[in-house]
């Protein structure tokens, strides 16, 4: 009886429920005494929003992870955030091809639209390649790390904290231990530690450009030309919002957060604000402190975001490129989107214009809601509800201070963003079919 109701689910109602069940679990397990250091139940909203937080990979947090949760409570978070980096369903498939189990079509299906993929076939191999470059990629970063913290702490803490971190990174998590020199403080301690933020840019980057151009680039090598279209334009758009945003973050911080620092710190700290805010959260200088015109960068940073069927959230790299493809069209006349001789089809235009729009309509209301409920500044809260949106997890310093009704508004958005707002959508559409029938068409005013 149950499995009948499961298959008569679409494939994103079920991905939204997967992740329903996940929220559920990780918030029951972050309020039991054992979960915090002094004992104590953990209230049903910062649960919540610590769960949902972890297992969408954004970061924002109600308590300093640290110094509230106990070790317990941390590796309920460090399994949430593995859960929902990687997906349930990309787990769930590789189990059973370790236990030679049979995947039927329907299974298929869901592990494609989980992870977005645009085809499948080849799936379960990319499912595989998916779960196999995660623990290389972790591994790596974990032993990396483990030993740069070993000449700041024990063995055992260094391994656990190059664990957790490389872990958080890969996921563009944005949660860390770092707790134990001050609340709040994330890698502002290794500011100027190149192996640190070397380490945890390369895993943000890795895990937020998709798994899909991880399959691309083992099958091509390093030749651009033979790679698809959605790799080409995912690489080049990574590169320009990673490398123009550092520029733009040094020229704008030169006089405030990074002033006074070494040459190379500066750079250091420039270049990683901005691959952090591309769905991370972690940050080595203190975000609160930034001029208004970098908190505008990074929410527009943060408002993109990383690349589709990754760990990062966002509208995506690809949404972007795709829009400004169609304006630039729009502007000279062109019939047809076009890129690297390729033409961009008409639903990929479409979805990019819906997903662009639902995600502004959401943080605008969401922003209204804040400011209303709060009193709070303005561009302080566009950059949390930014950052909720798009699953960063960096922040002005405000989601402590906020109410239930402001946590909860962050809540829906964290879902939102990871889930995908296209997503949420075509959930609650479920299987009703469009009829074939086309209504009269007329004529409206533009521009």
């Amino acid at each position: 009886m149950i499995k009948k109701l499961i298959r008569r689910l679409t494939p994103t109602q079920m991905i939204l429920i997967g992740f329903c069940a996940l929220e559920i679990a990780g918030t029951l397990l972050l309020m039991l005494p054992v979960s915090t250091r002094e004992g104590i139940v953990t209230p049903p909203v910062n649960a919540l929003f610590t769960t949902v937080s972890a297992s969408c990979v954004t970061g924002l947090v109600v308590a300093d992870t640290f110094q509230y949760w106990s070790v317990f409570g941390q590796c309920v978070i460090l399994m949430l955030i593995q859960i929902g980096g990687l997906g349930f369903m990309t787990i769930g498939v590789f189990f059973a091809v370790i236990l030679r189990r049979r995947i039927g079509l329907w299974v298929r299906g869901t592990l494609q639209e989980s992870v977005n993929f645009m085809q499948t076939g080849g799936i379960i191999r990319l499912a595989k390649k998916i779960v196999t470059g995660t623990v290389i990629f972790e591994g790596a970063g974990a032993v990396i790390l483990a030993v740069r913290f070993s000449r700041d702490m024990d063995l055992a803490q260094a391994v656990y904290y190059g664990i957790f971190h490389s872990v958080s990174a890969f996921c563009n998590a944005g949660f860390d231990l770092m707790g134990k020199d001050g609340a709040y403080i994330s890698l502002t301690e290794y500011s100027g530690d190149w192996v640190v933020n070397l380490v945890i840019m390369l895993l943000i980057i890795t895990g937020g450009i998709g798994f899909f151009i991880w399959d691309d680039i083992s099958e091509n090598g390093i030749h651009f030309r033979r790679y698809h279209l959605h790799t080409k334009i995912t690489v080049l758009m990574t590169a320009i919002l990673i490398f123009g945003g550092a520029v733009v973050l040094f020229f704008l911080e030169y006089h405030n957060t990074i002033a006074g620092r070494p040459l190379d710190e500066q750079v250091l700290c420039s270049l990683f604000g901005s691959v952090t805010a591309r769905t991370a959260g972690f940050n080595t200088v203190d975000t609160g402190a930034l001029t208004d015109s970098s908190k505008l960068v990074t929410i527009l940073l943060m408002f993109i975001g990383g690349s589709p069927g990754s760990t990062a959230g966002g509208i995506k790299t690809t949404t972007a490129v795709v829009l400004i493809a169609h304006v630039y069209a729009g502007l000279f006349g062109k019939k047809d989107c076009t890129m690297f001789g390729r033409r961009i089809g008409g639903d990929a235009v479409h979805k990019a214009g819906t997903v662009l729009c639902t995600n502004l309509l959401l943080s605008v209301t969401a922003v209204l809601v804040i400011v209303t409920a709060t009193s709070l500044d303005v561009t302080d809260v566009m950059f949390e509800v930014a950052s909720a949106m798009g699953t960063v997890g960096m922040s002005a310093g405000i989601t402590r201070s906020l109410d239930t009704i402001s946590k909860l508004v962050l809540i829906f958005l964290m879902f939102c963003g990871r889930v995908g707002s296209f997503t949420f959508a075509l959930s609650l559409k479920g299987h009703k079919v469009d009829p074939p029938v086309r209504l009269p068409e007329e004529q409206v005013m533009i521009g």
